[in-house]
């Protein structure tokens, strides 16, 4: 049985020996690091090291880690092993390999739930990316959905995540899903997330906003920075169209289908989206209305929506039925009652209204104060 420190001795002496003075300078440094037992430090400086161009190749890799890191894997942080490990099977041909490699360290890094957690969303993208085992993504996903959501905190690995369960619903084309997590990843990773993949991931996720079931909250996706990549590209106008969405303007819907309609998926769901907006077009009459002109008639409705007479009433019961909006429903007046609407992330105009809204409250509040005070009199001398 060979002596593990003479293993190490010998392939660090090694790598020393390279020409690359700055290379072999890395080298000894980390040399020293082992040597003296810093193993924070050591491991701090491998998660970038690893990254060097030298390193770059399956076998390179795998020397490093059964000729050095395999011999102190137990002693550093477990999080950074495998952020070492994701480099190493990155590079390894076979993926049914990887996906093995990494089984492997289960077990070993088993005290640290993160780092449980960032092995599985790795092979998970082992079995997306490379080997299309859709079943074994979506089994993974499933494992982490509730250990992710009852973390308590937002971790590092909670990004990586939506990244992996947005990527595999998109490839399935469950668009509410995508939607949702694509704007959870944004949430956590944005930052990290390439430059130049922005415009790309705001497309996809404004055609998920469209074509989503159950996604109404459109403003949510126009209040993220993200859509500003696609300013100055064959893409802005979506976002155009997410904003006559939001607001339920079907007069900007017809006047841009000539543009939208290009886009396959879009054309043939041209049904489904006419139903979207307008039901959010109903939304929004519902909002911008006070509170005491909340009887919305029939005709009305009709003439907002571009809807035929006689389908106004099913557009009310399916709104109603999928909670965006409260109300009753008076067919002899031919009116509905709403009494509230599903909340949603508001843009400038929106809050604008809603605001003049409460002056108007304010201002009615102020009224009736006035008058109990003049009737208090009246009242009090009789």
């Amino acid at each position: 049985m060979s002596n593990p420190q003479a293993t190490v001795t010998a392939y660090l002496a090694a790598q020393k020996k390279t020409t690359n003075k700055d290379l072999a300078a890395e080298w000894t440094l980390i040399e020293e690091l082992y040597n003296e037992k810093l193993w924070n430090e050591l491991t701090i400086k491998l998660v970038v090291f690893v990254r060097h161009e030298s390193l770059q190749d399956e076998t390179a890799l795998l020397q490093l880690y059964q000729n050095f890191i395999s011999t102190f894997e137990t002693k550093i942080n477990p999080y950074g092993l495998i952020q070492i490990l994701e480099v190493v099977v990155d590079n390894i041909s076979d993926k049914k390999e990887s996906i093995d490699f990494l089984e492997k360290f289960k077990d070993k890094v088993k005290i640290c739930d993160e780092a449980v957690w960032y092995l599985q969303v790795m092979q998970g993208n082992l079995y997306l990316s490379n080997l299309n085992d859709l079943n074994a993504t979506k089994k993974i996903i499933e494992e982490l959905r509730d250990v992710l959501e009852e973390a308590g905190n937002v971790t590092p690995v909670h990004g990586k995540y939506y990244m992996l369960a947005s990527q595999y619903y998109r490839r399935v084309g469950k668009h509410s899903e995508y939607y949702r997590c694509g704007l959870q990843f944004l949430g956590c990773s944005l930052d990290d997330y390439p430059r130049d993949q922005w415009a790309q991931q705001a497309f996809f996720l404004g055609l998920a906003a469209l074509l989503g079931d159950g996604v109404y909250n459109i403003g949510e996706l126009l209040a993220h920075p993200i859509l500003e990549s696609l300013q100055n590209t064959e893409n802005e106008w979506l976002v155009e169209l997410l904003k006559a969405f939001n607001t339920g303007d079907i007069n900007k819907f017809n006047d841009m289908k000539k543009i939208w309609s290009k886009i396959p998926d879009l054309a043939a769901q041209e049904v489904k989206l006419r139903q979207k907006i307008s039901l959010l077009c109903l939304m929004e009459m519902t909002f911008k209305r006070s509170a005491i002109e909340r009887a919305i008639s029939f005709a009305d409705i009709a003439s907002e929506t571009k809807l035929p007479a006689k389908e106004v009433e099913f557009l009310i019961m399916k709104a109603l039925a999928l909670d965006l909006v409260r109300g009753e429903i008076d067919q002899v007046a031919g009116v509905v009652n709403m009494s509230w609407v599903q909340p949603r992330v508001l843009n400038r105009p929106q809050i604008a209204g809603m605001a003049s809204t409460l002056d108007t409250w304010m201002g009615a509040i102020t009224n009736m104060e006035k008058l109990m005070e003049n009737r208090a009199a009246e009242i009090l001398t009789n």
